[in-house]
């Protein structure tokens, strides 16, 4: 092989080992034990009586259903308990499923013990649901082989097993299978910002990283009380440092986030957009989720989902029956005059 050969071999590779650094490096901030896990006390507390006393009787651990926003610590929390129990844990997700043979195939080729978690279950198939119920309480799978009257059906003893699953919309959930988690259902709280800075910290030591106290109060207090946030922060910050060879500190880690559209409470362009077009369009409001989302040419879904639920936290945005209206706190945050048009 020719040195020109060589030298593009070796290129390949090392663009291929970055890019599997990168895959690996969100797993590798993720704790691997309770003492590792910053925040959520009442939900660690309750999952470590329930797998201590699942132990102590020699059971496997009840199904469990966390939900909560994107990024709070749902899959973080199945791991641990994967880890904590010594279990393997088989991952998949709810759109994933679109068969009752991919149910099967996954259910059949579980261990004992073994733990099953299902992200974004509120996206499961109906007909698989269905199948899943018996699964869950019974240990049983049933499958219908033919059609019409020569139809029969086939129960299969499935080994024990825990089901842990996560949602970012519980409310789609359905109620037979939300009370099918016998274990618990916990919601996941948004974190105040000294237990994101604790994140943070932690996360910066595993990176190798240093930052001193202000930078790190700079990217906890922009991160919309999420690690996952908080973590993509502190990773910016750190490229944009070590491009510009500086020091991470508190100037350079705002600079970075400047850079990225992030303002000093947290809002990114689309943030600020909604609330520039609510104020400068509709005079502050109310006006409707249709409306809005057609002026901002984005999905309604999105407008709802992503966008709002900050603002409102924030105490940016009221809903109201007759629409969202911006908050005097919203026209001051963005610099405009305060003019209570709404009659609300």
């Amino acid at each position: 092989m020719s040195s020109k050969n060589t030298k593009k071999t070796k290129e390949i590779k090392e663009k291929d080992n970055e890019s599997v650094d990168d895959l690996v490096l969100d797993q590798a901030l993720r704790p691997t034990q309770w003492g590792e896990y910053i925040g959520q006390k009442h939900i660690k507390d309750n999952i470590k009586i329930l797998l201590t006393a699942a132990e102590e009787r020699g059971h496997i651990p009840e199904h469990i259903l966390f939900y909560g926003p994107p990024g709070l610590g749902k899959t973080t929390l199945a791991h641990l308990i994967a880890k904590e129990t010594g279990k393997q844990m088989k991952i998949t997700s709810g759109p994933a499923i679109e068969k009752v043979g991919d149910l099967a195939s996954i259910l059949t080729n579980l261990a004992s013990g073994d733990i099953l978690f299902i992200d974004e279950i509120h996206r499961l198939n109906k007909m698989v649901e269905e199948i899943l119920y018996p699964a869950m309480e019974s240990g049983v799978l049933d499958i219908i082989i033919g059609k019409g009257p020569s139809a029969r059906t086939i129960q299969l003893d499935l080994p024990a097993f825990t089901l842990i699953a996560a949602t970012t919309r519980v409310a789609l959930v359905s109620s037979p299978l939300r009370s099918r988690f016998s274990g618990g259902v916990f919601r996941l709280e948004f974190y105040s910002n000294e237990e994101i800075a604790e994140i943070v910290k932690r996360s910066s030591k595993l990176l190798k990283t240093e930052l001193d106290e202000g930078a790190l109060q700079e990217i906890a207090k922009r991160s919309r009380f999420t690690p996952r946030t908080a973590n993509y922060f502190l990773k910016r910050a750190r490229d944009f440092a070590q491009v510009h060879r500086k020091a991470l500190d508190k100037k350079t880690v705002k600079d970075a986030l400047n850079m990225l559209a992030i303002d000093d409470i947290g809002l990114n362009s689309s943030d600020r957009k909604f609330l520039e077009i609510l104020i400068e369009k509709f005079k502050g409001g109310p006006v409707g989720l249709k409306t809005i989302g057609a002026a901002m040419s984005e999905e309604e879904a999105t407008v709802e989902e992503i966008i709002e639920p900050y603002l409102i936290q924030l105490g940016l945005l009221e809903r109201t029956a007759r629409g969202r209206v911006a908050t005097e706190k919203a026209y001051q945050h963005l610099g405009f005059e305060y003019k209570n048009n709404t009659g609300v």
